[in-house]
């Protein structure tokens, strides 16, 4: 396993829509291994493939206690929202320490394949609800800030460009990232 360079916005990859997973095979198991590894590691409770530089339709999700139970959803689908909406302040681990908060339906039901390429369904509501969507958004190129006024966006993308020049060299781990959602 590996840790894996996260993209920081305003990184143009983070805008691109990510291509379906065909092949179920042993480069997509590692993927997984090392998306689950670089997710750990920055404290993240979501991580996109998207994220990480891969333009595939793959996420990893862990809103456990414990944080040692990842699930995984390939080629995931929205496929049902219920119509009451609730807030949440997301943030993202590549917006690292913004943290805004976010309208999204309450319940969403979700059908992706696993590891093996087969096909399920969840229903999922709170937190996990809306880590589905916003993992799921990464995979349409966008991002929770899109959310946000163009003021706030265009201050977030100054902010961290401006960070941008000032971060460690590749390689070195970021300190201070926190979970990338908070309940409000």
């Amino acid at each position: 396993m590996a840790l894996l360079p996260i993209l920081i916005y305003p990184d143009v990859r983070l805008n691109k829509v990510a291509k379906p997973v065909s092949l179920f095979d042993a480069q997509l198991m590692r993927l997984l291994d090392d998306m689950a590894e670089t997710m750990y590691d920055a404290r993240g409770i979501g991580l996109a493939a998207p994220q990480v530089g891969i333009a595939r339709r793959v996420i990893i999700i862990d809103v456990s206690e414990e944080r040692q139970t990842p699930q995984i959803f390939i080629n995931p689908a929205i496929i049902t929202t219920d119509g009451e909406k609730i807030l949440h302040e997301e943030g993202c681990l590549s917006v690292p320490g913004i943290y805004e908060p976010v309208e999204r339906p309450a319940q969403v039901g979700v059908r992706a394949q696993n590891e093996f390429g087969e096909w399920f369904e969840i229903t999922a509501e709170g937190l996990m609800s809306v880590c589905l969507q916003h993992e799921i958004d990464h995979l349409e190129g966008k991002m929770f800030v899109d959310y946000l006024s163009p003021l706030k966006r265009n201050r977030i993308k100054s902010k961290m460009r401006k960070e941008g020049r000032k971060a460690p060299p590749s390689g070195k781990k970021r300190m201070g990232v926190r979970s990338p959602m908070r309940q409000r």
